[in-house]
């Protein structure tokens, strides 16, 4: 809805103010112009990228018009199934959740929890962990930096289309420049017609630069940047998850784990302690 709502803006300041100058909108609209911008911003995207980057990018273009997928519910759940698996293990030994991790589609801790059994990264990663900590044959230093590695990698993967977007958004303006530029040639290459004519035929084509840069910074560059922030989201998301169970492996009690991961939570959307404490203790009578 938001990206909706921006992209309506630049529109109707970019347009309207135009028309509120004495602009005619007449001598922009031009489809060759598009049709030639656009083109070339495809086909660079094509040329630059492999299948799996263009795929990647594809499959990105679904999540442009979702709110915000992270928010703090989301994180007060998520903190809760994680509270409940360790506390699990606290109580009945560490292999008494090795159901749960094995298969959490039917856990009735994760069933409880539907929003994050719906989100496999956040099953896998917790299920993941869970289950090296289990073997108990790592000591938090090394499962601290796999982890770290996991995040990196995850962060990486997912930039690949903000990083392709962003390259097609700071070429627009000069394919732009370039249909400008061929239609100052197709103008003075008819350097018989009428001076009004040639005008016309001028503006035409630097209409070309125009569109060039409006696609670019109004539309392109602002879908990049919108991924840019779902992937910090996502990053954000499994560092509350890694937070949380390093402080499990260093002997700290369930609901003192979970006060961690709450720490590492931006403060848009970071419970207060006492928020947290009641979501938990809900949790803990559930339990």
């Amino acid at each position: 809805m938001l990206i909706a709502i921006g992209f309506l803006i630049v529109l109707l300041s970019v347009f309207g103010g135009f028309v509120l100058t004495g602009g005619s909108l007449g001598p922009i609209f031009q489809p060759i112009e598009l049709l030639i911008i656009g083109g070339a911003g495809v086909g660079s995207f094509i040329a630059a990228n492999n299948g799996k980057a263009i795929t990647a990018t594809i499959r990105s273009s679904r999540r442009f018009y979702r709110s915000s997928k992270y928010n703090r519910e989301t994180y007060l759940e998520l903190l809760s199934v994680i509270y409940k698996l360790l506390n699990k293990m606290r109580r009945d030994g560490m292999l008494a959740a090795e159901r749960d991790i094995e298969s959490p589609q039917e856990s009735t801790i994760f069933q409880e929890h539907p929003e994050i059994l719906e989100d496999p990264m956040m099953v896998n990663f917790i299920a993941d962990y869970l289950r090296l900590m289990i073997s108990g044959n790592m000591d938090p230093q090394e499962l601290d930096e796999l982890m770290l590695h996991e995040i990196e990698t995850v962060e990486d993967e997912a930039s690949i289309p903000a990083d392709a977007l962003h390259k097609v958004g700071d070429a627009m303006p000069a394919f732009g420049i370039v249909a400008a530029v061929l239609g100052v040639v197709r103008a003075l290459s008819t350097a018989d017609v009428p001076p009004d004519v040639m005008g016309q035929m001028i503006a035409h084509a630097l209409v070309g630069t125009f569109l060039g840069i409006l696609l670019g910074y109004g539309f392109i560059t602002p879908l990049a940047t919108r991924i840019e922030r779902q992937v910090t989201e996502i990053v954000k998301t499994l560092q509350v998850i890694r937070v949380t169970l390093l402080a499990s492996m260093q002997g700290y009690a369930p609901q003192l784990a979970v006060e961690f991961g709450r720490k590492a939570l931006h403060t848009a959307e970071r419970p207060s302690f006492t928020e947290l404490e009641d979501h938990v203790r809900g949790a803990k009578t559930e339990a």
